[in-house]
């Protein structure tokens, strides 16, 4: 059974950074994504960022360009997002995500790619 778990979330000032993690069990090999989507309450999910477990494709939602970054400890089974520059907009309940299978690029910031879920983790960005 695959299984999603997430750390780092919390309160930062704007401007500031913030490093989620999330680590994955039950998969084997590399032939899969993983990546994160945020949730603010009221409106829906929203992509960030996704990337092969093989390192081959890689994608970033248009309001985190340049300020997030995505990168992966294979021998940890382990994703992170590197939240730089951050402002308040970028408040919400982060989620990992990993597919079910391998996607291609332009499947990677859909939301039907990803089969299986952490619980969330929450960012606020505030002064």
């Amino acid at each position: 059974q695959v299984h999603l778990v997430e750390s780092g979330g919390g309160l930062v000032q704007p401007g500031g950074s913030l490093r989620l993690a999330c680590t994955v069990s039950g998969r084997t090999g590399r032939d899969y994504a993983m990546g994160w989507f945020r949730q603010v309450a009221g409106k829906e999910r929203e992509f960030v960022v996704a990337m092969s477990m093989n390192g081959a494709r890689r994608a970033y939602g248009e309001p985190v360009k340049g300020r997030f970054t995505i990168s992966k400890d294979n021998a940890k089974n382990t994703v992170y997002l590197q939240m730089d520059s951050l402002k308040p907009e970028d408040t919400a309940v982060y989620y990992c995500v990993s597919s079910r299978g391998n996607p291609i690029l332009s499947s990677l910031g859909k939301i039907e790619t990803y089969g299986y879920w952490g619980q969330g983790t929450q960012v606020t960005v505030s002064s």
